[in-house]
C-alpha cells in the first residue's frame, strides 16, 4: 500500500536533523576545530576559568541536542510501531537535512547575529564572512537541497502491520 507521509512522521524526521545539527555543530566547530564555544565572544577562552566556563554552556548546548534527538527518535519509533508509513530513505533524508539546516540558520541568526554569543570562527580572531556562509550553506542550503529531496519521493510504503512484524 502506498500513501503520502503522515505529520507526525516527517515532524520526527526534522526533530532528528534539529538535534543531530546541534551535535555535528557542537562536535565538529567546539570540539575538533576549537573555532567557538557558546559563550566564546562574551567569554573569550583565553584563561582556564573562561573555558571551564564555556564547557559548561557547551554542556548545557550538547545536552539540549541530546533531549532533541532523543525526542525524534521516541516519535520515530512510535509512529512506527503505529503503523505509520514509513517515509523512503530519499525523504526522511531529506527531512534530517531540512531539520539540520533550521537548526544551523536558527542558532546562526540567534547566537551569532542577535545575541553576539560567538561566532564561526571567533579566534584568533573574529571573521564576518564564516558567519554569512554558515547561514547561507549550512543554512538555507542544506534547507533547500532538504526540500528538493523530500519533494521529489512523495510516496511513501507501509510498514508491515504490529502482527506482522518480527522483532529480535
Amino acid at each position: 500500500m502506498v500513501s503520502s507521509a503522515l505529520p507526525s512522521t516527517k515532524r520526527a524526521g526534522l526533530i532528528l536533523g534539529l538535534g543531530l545539527g546541534g551535535f555535528v555543530d557542537g562536535i565538529v566547530f567546539h570540539q575538533i576545530f576549537h573555532w567557538h564555544n557558546m559563550g566564546s565572544a562574551i567569554v573569550p577562552p583565553v584563561t582556564m576559568d573562561a573555558m571551564l566556563r564555556n564547557m559548561q554552556w557547551d554542556g548545557w548546548f550538547h545536552a539540549a541536542a541530546w533531549l532533541l534527538t532523543v525526542t525524534g527518535v521516541y516519535w520515530q519509533v512510535t509512529d512506527a510501531r503505529r503503523g505509520s508509513p514509513v517515509p523512503s530513505t530519499r525523504v526522511f533524508t531529506g527531512l534530517l537535512l531540512i531539520g539540520w539546516g533550521a537548526f544551523n540558520l536558527i542558532e546562526g541568526l540567534i547566537d551569532h547575529q542577535i545575541l553576539g554569543l560567538h561566532h564561526v570562527r571567533d579566534l584568533p580572531r573574529y571573521i564576518p564572512l564564516y558567519d554569512w556562509i554558515f547561514l547561507g550553506l549550512g543554512g538555507v542550503g542544506l534547507i533547500a537541497l532538504g526540500w528538493m529531496m523530500a519533494a521529489q519521493a512523495v510516496r511513501v510504503r507501509r510498514p508491515l502491520a504490529f502482527a506482522e512484524r518480527r522483532y529480535y
